[in-house]
C-alpha cells in the first residue's frame, strides 16, 4: 500500500505540472514527445547516473569526514547540488542541438521537464523510505510535492533559459551564458538544502522557494511574451508580400488564433503551426552561420511555399 500509495503522489502532480508548463508555451508549443524524452531522463538516467556519480564522490570524501553526520550534510549541500544539476543538464544540452530548440521559452520547458522527472523519482524514494508513519508521510508529500521537486525544476528551467537565450546570439555569450545558467542553477540548489537542513533556518528555505518561483514564473511569462512580440515582427514582411493576410497577422500572436472561424477550420491547426514556424526560423536566420544557414534559408521558402500552397487550396 506504500510502494502503490507513494507512487500515486510522486507521478501525478510531477504530470500535472508538466503539461501546465507545457501547455503554458502557447505561441510555439513543443512536440510533447520531445518534452517527454526529457521528463523520462530526469526521471530515469539522470537519477541513476548521480546515484553512481554522488556515491563515488561520498565514498572518497568520507576518507576525510569520518562523522555519519557531518558527511550526510555535506552531501547535502554540497555534492547534491553540484553534481545533480550537472547530470540533469547534460541532456539539455543534446536537446539544445535540435533545430526545435528555438529561444529561451523551449529552454524552460525543457529544462523543467528534466527537473520534474528527477523530482518524481526523488520524491518517490524519500516517499517509501521516510514516510514511518502517516503524519510524517502526508508532511513529506506536501513539502516535496510543493517545495522540493519545483526547486528541481526552477533549477534546470534556469539553465534551459541560459541556454535558450544564448544559442543565437554572439559566440561569446553562447559559450558564456550556459556556464552562468548552471551557477544560477547550482545555486538555487544549494540555497534550498542547505536552509532545510536546519530547523533554525527552514522559514529562510521557504521564503527564498517563493521569490524564487515567482521570479520563474515572471521571467516564463514574459518569454512567452517574446514569443509573441517575434510571430508579430517576422511576419510583417510576409504580410507586405500578400503571403499572409493582415488579419491574419493580429490573429497569429494573440490567443484569439485558437478560435475557430477566420480561416478554414481543416487547416486553422497547420496553418498557424507553419506560420509560427516561419516567424522563429526568420529570427534564427539571423545568427546563423555556414550549414545552419543554409538549413533555415531552405526551410523559409519551403514553408512560404507551403502557406502559399495552403491557403489557395482553402
Amino acid at each position: 500500500m506504500l510502494i502503490i500509495s507513494s507512487a500515486l503522489a510522486a507521478i501525478v502532480p510531477m504530470t500535472i505540472y508538466l503539461i501546465l508548463i507545457w501547455r503554458f508555451d502557447r505561441y510555439d508549443r513543443e512536440p510533447f514527445k520531445m518534452v517527454l524524452n526529457n521528463y523520462l531522463w530526469g526521471a530515469v538516467g539522470a537519477v541513476v547516473l548521480t546515484l553512481l556519480v554522488s556515491g563515488s564522490f561520498s565514498a572518497f570524501i568520507s576518507f576525510f569526514i569520518t562523522d555519519a553526520n557531518n558527511l550526510q550534510r555535506f552531501e547535502t549541500i554540497i555534492i547534491a547540488p553540484v553534481v545533480e544539476e550537472i547530470i540533469k543538464g547534460a541532456f539539455l544540452l543534446i536537446t539544445a542541438a535540435s533545430f526545435k530548440f528555438d529561444n529561451m521559452t523551449d529552454g524552460i520547458v525543457y529544462g523543467g521537464a528534466i527537473g520534474l522527472g528527477f523530482g518524481m523519482t526523488e520524491n518517490f524514494l524519500y516517499f517509501i523510505s521516510y514516510g514511518s508513519s502517516i503524519e510524517q508521510w502526508v508532511t513529506l508529500v506536501i513539502v516535496r510535492t510543493l517545495f522540493s521537486a519545483v526547486m528541481h525544476c526552477v533549477s534546470t528551467a534556469t539553465l534551459g533559459a541560459f541556454i535558450g537565450y544564448a544559442k543565437f546570439k554572439k559566440r561569446i555569450i553562447k559559450y558564456t551564458f550556459p556556464f552562468i545558467g548552471l551557477f544560477i542553477a547550482m545555486f538555487i540548489h544549494f540555497s534550498w538544502n542547505f536552509s532545510v537542513s536546519s530547523e533554525s533556518t527552514a522559514f529562510i528555505g521557504f521564503f527564498f522557494m517563493f521569490c524564487t518561483i515567482a521570479i520563474f514564473i515572471t521571467v516564463f511569462s514574459a518569454s512567452v511574451y517574446s514569443e509573441r512580440k517575434i510571430i508579430f515582427d517576422e511576419l510583417i514582411e510576409e504580410v507586405e508580400s500578400g503571403l499572409i493576410p493582415h488579419e491574419h497577422l493580429l490573429l497569429l500572436n494573440s490567443a484569439k488564433r485558437n478560435i475557430p472561424g477566420w480561416i478554414d477550420e481543416s487547416v486553422r491547426k497547420l496553418y498557424i503551426r507553419s506560420a509560427t514556424t516561419l516567424a522563429f526560423r526568420k529570427m534564427q536566420i539571423k545568427s546563423s552561420s555556414g550549414k545552419s544557414r543554409e538549413y533555415y534559408e531552405t526551410e523559409i521558402e519551403n514553408y512560404r511555399n507551403f502557406i502559399k500552397n495552403l491557403t489557395a487550396d482553402s
